[in-house]
């Protein structure tokens, strides 16, 4: 084991464009990290503490900021626009058939123009994102009463950051390895690792030294878990009628089907989703709409409530889980693609017998991983309902999307080195 890991190491090291690719995403990560250390002016620590302590919601919100969103840094609205604009996209392409079509028959060139399309999109939506959070924070005292001309200051300055973590996850993507956007928000959440230690080193006593340990097992759990979960498949074993034809059998040929064929995107989507009416509710707020008080105390009330917030939430990703599994992966296209190459599944007629056969197949599996991506984010929630501790709340969903993001990550580094073995 160690023998093969030293072997890989090396290649990468003695290779210069794998080892300039990695080093690529280490000065992407250091510029990310300078950009989310630079605060916006007038902020107030200890309101912004107490705000982040009281609020979950935020508080998971800041895992898909990478992390800026605690220091209300330049970059605090993260990748955020983006990925809430690439699922405007996704959901256009249920209800639009000319965008479906654009997405997955017009090629690589289609999906260019599908990319660029979220690209445009982002910039509306980060500037109403960076009205509705400024509006929040000088609202609840953490950043000091803004003239207009510093809030829109402000507001052009925020969404000049997202725009631009936004173009730094992309260069990552093209000229590192691994999606870029996702390898930033692992970075926020490994940036924010050593603080929370210390954070918890600093508020342990003897009494609660048990609880914290049991918080370690169920981490360490969760993190075996995950890594078990994400390698899980369901395997369609398939056969070529030349093969039967000629009489020899030759090597066994499987359609493997994931057990998170969505990955992490469904919580992605939940919480974008739950930050809707927070964002609508600051942006009317900031248009001093007089109902947006009423409102506001509706959705704090909602979201205080931490067991009916859970179940939501935990409902959300399951939805969800379904919606994206249908929308990446079509059991028409895989059995129409599986007629043309003359293969098929052994005892099911090809056509639209394989289809139904592949789609049911498919929503099985898809439900444990769905109950599985919801347990995991609703964990925090549950511990906090029943102890009360909140030092842990991102824990479920940083670990999950730390866990996935970097054994993607290990799989196209190890992509990468076995080209260059060959």
């Amino acid at each position: 084991m160690l023998n093969a890991f030293f072997h890989k190491l090396g290649i990468i090291i003695s290779d210069r464009a794998l080892r300039n690719r990695i080093l690529f995403i280490i000065g992407a990560f250091a510029v990310f990290r300078l950009l989310a250390a630079v605060p916006v002016p007038g902020v107030n620590r200890g309101a912004l503490a107490q705000f982040f302590g009281a609020n979950a919601y935020l508080g998971l919100l800041s895992v898909f900021s990478g992390g800026g969103l605690h220091t209300i840094s330049l970059v605090l609205l993260g990748v955020t626009p983006y990925i809430t604009g690439s699922i405007i996209m996704q959901l256009a392409t249920v209800l639009f058939p000319r965008v479906k079509e654009m997405y997955q028959e017009e090629g690589e060139a289609g999906r260019a123009r599908f990319i660029s399309i979220s690209r445009y999109i982002t910039v509306p939506i980060a500037l109403l994102q960076a009205v509705a959070f400024l509006s929040l924070l000088t609202r609840e005292g953490i950043l000091m009463p803004l003239t207009h001309f510093q809030l829109i200051t402000d507001v052009l300055v925020v969404t000049a950051g997202s725009i631009l973590l936004m173009w730094i996850g992309e260069l990552i993507t093209e000229f590192g390895v691994g999606n870029g956007v996702s390898l930033i928000i692992f970075a926020g959440i490994v940036a924010r690792i050593p603080a929370g230690i210390a954070q918890t080193l600093f508020t342990a006593t003897a009494a609660n030294i048990p609880a914290y340990l049991g918080f370690l097992a169920l981490a360490l759990v969760v993190v075996y878990a995950v890594v078990v979960v994400a390698d899980a498949e369901r395997s369609i074993p398939i056969a070529y009628a030349r093969q039967m034809r000629g009489g020899a059998s030759g090597a066994p040929t499987y359609l493997p089907i994931r057990l998170l064929q969505a990955g992490v995107i469904p919580i992605i989507f939940a919480l974008s989703l739950l930050l809707l009416p927070q964002l609508a509710i600051g942006a009317l707020s900031a248009a001093h709409v007089g109902a947006a008080a009423h409102w506001q105390l509706m959705y704090q009330a909602f979201a205080d409530n931490i067991w009916l917030y859970s179940l939501v939430y935990f409902a959300l990703v399951v939805i969800f889980t379904y919606f994206y599994t249908a929308i990446t992966f079509e059991p028409h296209r895989v059995a129409e693609n599986l007629q043309k190459s003359g293969a098929f599944v052994p005892g099911v007629r090809p056509g639209r017998e394989t289809e139904n056969y592949i789609g049911t197949v498919v929503n099985r599996i898809t439900l444990p991983g769905a109950v599985f991506l919801g347990i995991v984010a609703v964990i925090p929630f549950a511990i906090r309902g029943l102890t009360g501790v909140t030092s842990i709340l991102v824990g479920g969903t940083a670990l999950l999307i730390a866990v996935q993001v970097l054994l993607d990550l290990i799989r196209k580094i190890d992509a990468q080195v076995s080209l260059r073995e060959y």
